[in-house]
């Protein structure tokens, strides 16, 4: 199968997926690589795995390393359970649980397997979890804040060649479910009155893409980036085309080819400043 077949079949830009080949940009996200599998007809989920695998490998080895013995404690854990329900099987009228529940046993096993101190926990473990895709038990996850986006016409996005789920600064969002969810901040007023220059929007790599979703776009092949509203259409000749939609009326719509689009991430959530109230009595009437 060509790479340009490839790229068809799973809906992103060729240039995109020869530098993901290459070894030029870090593996895709979730969504993508789902795709991928189908089209290339490989077992479903053996991209993820290995595209998890190196995102560990990215964020430092002791994060793998911990990792690994995690894994190893709760197969021990779970073979002793096995055993301890095996012990317990068949005596009397009572059950192998109810057995293991009156003697205290099956707390004493739970607490070993989520410890009580697991929840408190500072903002560094919180970060280490994140990286490791453990979920928070309920709290907020804690999403990196990458750069910014232009809300206007593309402007030159960088990362600051962070490995990913790892950035200098964090916003705690409590509907984030992706692990590879990031936030940037909106620069530029093309996005108006729904997004104001300064807002936070956080984006899900791994949330499937719509007509009329608003995304963060990136492009080809000069590595840009804009925030817009999408629309997936067919050109002049029947080629697919997006459409980048400002939501404000003063700047035009812009259409490009789909092979010249490297991603589209849905934006998910919005966080916004509330600015103090400066008005006086007076003014208010």
């Amino acid at each position: 199968m060509t790479i340009a077949r490839a790229a068809e079949l799973s809906g992103c830009a060729k240039s995109y997926l020869s530098l993901v080949e290459t070894g030029q940009r870090r593996a895709p996200g979730d969504a993508l690589l789902e795709r991928l599998e189908m089209a290339l007809m490989v077992p479903a989920g053996s991209l993820v795995e290995a595209a998890r695998w190196e995102r560990s490998l990215e964020a430092g080895g002791e994060v793998v390393r911990d990792r690994i013995e995690q894994l190893e404690q709760d197969g021990a854990l779970a073979r002793e359970l096995r055993a301890m329900l095996a012990r317990g099987a068949g005596r009397g009228g009572e059950t192998a649980l109810d057995r293991l529940f009156r003697s205290g046993d099956l707390r004493r096993l739970v607490e070993r397997m989520s410890p009580p101190d697991a929840l408190k926990t500072d903002t560094r473990d919180h970060n280490e979890q994140a990286t490791q895709g453990i979920p928070h038990m309920g709290l907020a996850r804690e999403v990196p804040i990458i750069n910014k986006v232009a809300a206007g016409y593309p402007a030159e996005f960088t990362d600051l060649g962070y490995p990913a789920r790892i950035a200098d600064d964090y916003i705690r969002v409590p509907d984030a479910t992706d692990p590879d969810a990031f936030a940037a901040r909106i620069v530029g007023d093309s996005m108006l009155p729904t997004y104001a220059q300064g807002d936070l929007v956080v984006f899900s790599p791994g949330t499937p893409v719509r007509s009329g979703m608003d995304c963060f776009v990136r492009l080809e092949p000069n590595h840009e980036s804009t925030f817009k509203r999408v629309y997936f259409e067919s050109g002049p000749a029947g080629e697919p085309v997006i459409r980048l939609q400002p939501l404000n009326s003063d700047f035009p719509p812009r259409v490009v080819p789909r092979e010249q689009v490297a991603g589209l991430y849905a934006a998910t959530s919005l966080v916004r400043p509330i600015l103090p109230d400066t008005t006086t009595k007076t003014d208010r009437g």
